[in-house]
C-alpha cells in the first residue's frame, strides 16, 4: 500500500499531464479512501443569438461527440446578450446576429480581437400557421387588415427586429402595420406568438422557419440593406477556456458546422455578397 506522500505525488503528476493534454480546466478531488484523483471540467458557455437555437443545439451535440467538450448555450436577443457581457457575465464565447455588436465589444476590449470571425448571414422570413386562412407571398401582403396582429422581435435590441422594421419601412407599409405590431424579446418569442395563435403572422428568422410546421416565405435582403444580418463570433476576453473557444469557432466554420448551418437556411461566409 502506497504511503500518503507517494499518493499525493502520483496525483500531482497526473494533474500536470492532464493539464497539458486538454483544453479544459482540471481540479483534484478526493476519493473515499483519501487518494487524490484528477477530474476534468470540459465545457464552454456560449452566448448565442436566438436565431441559432435549432442549428446550434444540433451543432453543439456533434461538437461534444467529437471533442468531449460540452457546450452550454444561453440563447437570447443579441443586444441583451451584449449588455450581459458588458456587465461581466461569465461567457466564453459570443455568437451575435449582427457583427456590429461584436465590433462594439472589441472597441471596449471585451473580446479577443483575433478570434473575431463572420460565420453566417441570416435571412428574414414571413411565417404563419398552416391553418391560417391566407398564406403570405410577400411582405406587402401584411398591409391587408386580415392580419390583425403581427409579431416581430423588438427592434430596440434584436437584429432581426431591426431588419424587420427596415423591411416594412422600405416596403412602404410601416405606418399601416405599426399599430398592429406585437414585439417579442427575440425572434424565438416572435415565432412562438404566431405558432400559439396569439398573433396572425410573424417576421422571424428563416433558420427558425425551415424546420417548423408552418408556412414561410423569404423576405428579400434588398429590403433591409442597412441591417444585413451578417453574423459574427468572438471569444470573450478573460475566458479560462480560450483554446476550446477557438476550437468551437473553427468547428462552426468548418465542414461539419457549415453543413448544419446550411441545413437551417443560413448563408455561409463564402456566399455572402460583398
Amino acid at each position: 500500500m502506497k504511503s500518503a506522500p507517494v499518493r499525493l505525488l502520483v496525483a500531482l503528476a497526473l494533474l500536470l499531464l492532464t493539464a497539458c493534454a486538454a483544453p479544459a480546466s482540471v481540479r483534484p478531488t478526493e476519493r473515499p479512501d483519501g487518494a487524490l484523483v484528477a477530474q476534468t471540467t470540459s465545457e464552454l458557455t456560449v452566448a448565442a443569438a436566438a436565431d441559432l437555437t435549432p442549428a446550434f443545439q444540433e451543432l453543439g451535440a456533434l461538437f461534444e461527440q467529437q471533442t468531449g467538450i460540452r457546450v452550454i448555450f444561453n440563447f437570447g436577443s443579441t443586444g441583451q446578450l451584449a449588455q450581459q457581457i458588458e456587465r461581466g457575465a461569465p461567457f466564453d464565447l459570443f455568437f451575435a446576429a449582427n457583427k456590429s455588436f461584436i465590433e462594439d465589444l472589441n472597441r471596449n476590449g471585451l473580446v479577443i480581437a483575433d478570434t473575431m470571425e463572420i460565420y453566417a448571414q441570416g435571412r428574414l422570413a414571413l411565417w404563419n400557421r398552416r391553418d391560417s386562412p391566407r398564406k403570405l407571398e410577400r411582405i406587402e401582403d401584411l398591409a391587408d387588415p386580415v392580419f390583425e396582429r403581427i409579431a416581430i422581435a423588438n427592434p430596440e435590441h434584436a437584429p432581426y427586429g431591426q431588419a424587420a422594421k427596415e423591411a416594412l419601412e422600405r416596403a412602404g407599409i410601416w405606418e399601416t402595420v405599426e399599430p398592429r405590431l406585437v414585439f417579442g424579446e427575440n425572434v424565438v418569442q416572435a415565432l412562438t406568438l404566431a405558432d400559439t395563435g396569439n398573433v396572425d403572422v410573424a417576421i422571424v428568422a428563416l433558420s427558425l422557419s425551415v424546420q417548423s410546421n408552418g408556412f414561410w416565405t423569404v423576405v428579400p435582403a434588398e429590403l433591409h440593406p442597412d441591417h444585413p444580418l451578417i453574423q459574427m463570433a468572438a471569444a470573450i476576453t478573460g475566458t479560462p477556456h480560450e483554446t476550446a473557444a477557438r476550437q468551437f469557432i473553427a468547428f462552426v466554420n468548418g465542414p461539419d458546422g457549415h453543413a448544419i448551418m446550411k441545413k437551417y437556411g443560413f448563408m455561409l461566409p463564402g456566399e455572402i455578397p460583398e
